[in-house]
């Protein structure tokens, strides 16, 4: 057997340890090789550029900054599991240099074995991503509504970059375990396992500390939302101080806690509780900054894909825009207005043909010398009776407030009005109107500060108008289907544009604006999305490496207790209950911080994110409890095969 060989059958016979660190090595690989995929993709760029120039941009950057950020944190995660499995096998390399292998030799098998996992990892996760390369691309054409979808290609350039990024990133990590096997004497290395561990310390004003620090970072989080003081520095500091409080919450305050739990005897001495919890104040101890990390991470992961999925909403357009068509005239003197009708008579003819319901009405907006949006309270009624609205009445000399956004609708509903008296100046005339109400409903969008005033009052106002434009728009139920509709009513009216002289004229449909942001959000929820699946997966593998990387200790002690009358049930208990606290404490952490994160975010944008916000946290929080009852199977079986 030469020494390659050697190197090889360590990492088979080791296969229980390295099995995590190879299937999320594995995992990352896949997911850096769909970027990849689709960065490359000749017909994903054709048919974003089709449709905007920026997306398609934005497309290529995404893709290129995701795969940087996995590569760097696949560098930084594998120096990490690296290290474990060092820490693990310490004993093991005192021994083979006590039988006469040299430092330089030990490096070399390290190097090996490291380079053999990381090949086998790049190749394995290559052809995961080929095999499901289609369902990855049509899951994609999807999302970015690519009508065509998306063909399967031989995707050589991806296979290239990956390969050859993620060797030289193995290879690398290879290179820095020889730092990491120069500490400890040869002694130090055999003896190991067998150095007790002191017991574990906890600071209270740190303890304190990490409390304070957290419910700061929370109140400079809501002081940007709810006081919209919008400064970088106030957000990013208050997002720094959770962390740093976080990593003290691990460190310091959990251990104090336990602690402060074996000084009560009623509940320490109670059947296998002193057992559990002396067991929990090591543990955490020992994996606090491990728990620090998957909670951040988690947190990270939990909100990125939330913001992407809150964001990529298809209410969000019509929350924005109540209408799925709308045509502006803007007539000048001496047009033929019959063109306006025969654009209005094509809009309802089309959508007749393609089976849409629809209900029309229309209104004339007219300005104030200072730019107020004037609107009769007959077109006002005209717009609210096709929405369901309810009617409003008016006095002659009143106005009413209309929001034209969800913001500014907030706004008056959160703050309401901010004088109960409109002055109006439009040429000779000059108006001053009580404010009877804002209204709760957008149903003029886009048009700035908006005024209902009685028909008489505008007759006054808007007199002697040169120009008047027309608005003329459609409510269709289901508007999210009528793209095909929208392209075509489109194109005829680019044609009949071309082909005879008419007044200027602006149509516009919900459903092409609401594409054209799907694609913008579905890229986001992309990128965002598979990021933070790796950063959730290499969380879980830290909790494997840790948890496997004291198993031998735990055979150890458990065999002994046993003698003593431990049961095998008693020690499935105890066991549960450890693995509980390492699986799911750092995922309720991370779950708070999302929740602070998400309410943060419902003030920032102007629709619901909680139905997004419940489905992440129940898709990861399922993800991990069926990880938990493997690993409790597998880790109980180990147990059960030492002490029974």
């Amino acid at each position: 057997m030469n020494f390659r060989q050697f190197a090889f059958n360590n990492v088979i016979r080791n296969k229980r340890t390295y099995v995590a660190h190879f299937l999320s090595s594995a995992f990352s690989v896949m997911i850096f090789f769909t970027y990849a995929m689709l960065a490359f993709h000749p017909d994903l760029k054709g048919q974003i550029m089709a449709d905007s120039i920026t997306l398609s941009i934005l497309a290529t950057m995404g893709m290129h900054i995701s795969q940087v950020v996995i590569f760097v944190f696949s560098f930084l995660f594998l120096l990490y599991s690296v290290g474990s499995f060092i820490k693990v096998r310490k004993r093991e390399f005192g021994i083979l240099l006590l039988l006469g292998m040299s430092r330089k030799q030990l490096n070399r098998m390290l190097f090996i074995e490291n380079v053999l996992i990381g090949v086998a990892a790049i190749v394995t996760g290559i052809l995961v991503g080929i095999v499901f390369s289609k369902l990855i691309l049509l899951i994609c054409a999807s999302m970015l509504v690519i009508e065509r979808g998306l063909p399967f290609y031989l995707p050589a350039k991806a296979i290239g970059l990956t390969a050859g990024g993620y060797l030289v990133l193995f290879m690398a990590v290879a290179a820095f375990t020889s730092l990491m096997t120069k500490k400890g004497t040869l002694a130090d290395l055999i003896k190991s396992e067998d150095k007790p561990k002191p017991e574990p310390k906890a600071s209270v004003p740190l303890s304190i500390l990490a409390v304070l620090l957290i419910g700061l970072g929370y109140a400079c989080v809501f002081l940007f939302v709810l006081r919209r003081i919008y400064s970088f520095g106030l957000l990013f500091g208050g997002v720094v101080l959770v962390i740093i409080g976080t990593y003290f919450l691990f460190t310091q305050l959990s251990v104090y806690v336990i602690r402060a739990l074996k000084n009560r005897p009623r509940f320490v001495f109670k059947r296998t509780n002193l057992l559990t919890v002396s067991e929990l104040v090591y543990r955490m101890k020992d994996n606090a900054v491990m728990f620090f990390m998957v909670a951040v991470i988690s947190a990270i992961a939990f909100t990125g894909i939330g913001t992407a999925l809150a964001i990529g909403d298809p209410g969000l357009a019509a929350m924005k825009n109540p209408y799925a068509f709308t045509h502006v005239s803007f007539p000048e003197p001496g047009d033929d207005v019959s063109f306006e009708q025969k654009h209005i008579r094509l809009i309802e003819q089309t959508l007749k043909k393609g089976g849409f319901a629809y209900r029309k009405a229309s209104f004339v907006p007219a300005y104030s010398d200072d730019g107020k949006t004037l609107i009769r309270l007959s077109d006002y009624n005209g717009l609210a009776a096709v929405l369901g609205y309810p009617q409003e009445t008016l006095r002659s000399g009143e106005t009413m407030a209309s929001p034209s956004s969800v913001t500014q609708n907030d706004k008056y509903r959160l703050e309401g009005l901010q004088t109960d008296r409109l002055t109006i100046t439009k040429g000779e005339h000059t108006m001053t109107l009580p404010i009877v109400k804002a209204l709760p409903h957008i149903v003029i969008p886009d048009y700035g500060n908006v005024w209902i005033i009685t028909d008489s009052d505008y007759e006054r106002l808007a007199k002697g108008d040169e120009y008047k434009t027309r608005v003329v728009v459609f409510v269709v139920p289901e508007w999210h289907h009528t793209r095909t509709v929208a392209e075509e009513i489109r194109k005829a009216l680019d044609a009949d544009s071309a082909n005879e002289r008419q007044y200027a004229y602006n149509f516009s449909a919900l459903v092409l604006d609401w594409m054209h942001s799907k694609q913008l959000n579905g890229l986001l929820l992309i990128v965002s999305g598979l990021v933070g699946i790796v950063f959730f997966t290499f969380a879980a593998s830290f909790i494997y490496f840790r948890l496997y990387a004291d198993l031998s200790r735990d055979e150890e002690q458990y065999r002994m207790i046993s003698k003593v009358g431990l049961s095998r049930k008693e020690l499935a208990k105890t066991v549960t209950r450890q693995l509980v606290l390492m699986f799911f404490l750092p995922l309720l952490v991370a779950i708070v911080h999302s929740s602070v994160a998400f309410t943060a975010l419902q003030g920032l944008v102007d629709f619901s994110v909680v139905s997004h916000t419940l489905a992440v946290f129940a898709t990861f929080l399922g993800i991990q409890v069926v990880y938990f009852l493997v690993t409790r199977w597998r880790y109980l079986s180990h147990l059960y095969q030492k002490i029974l």
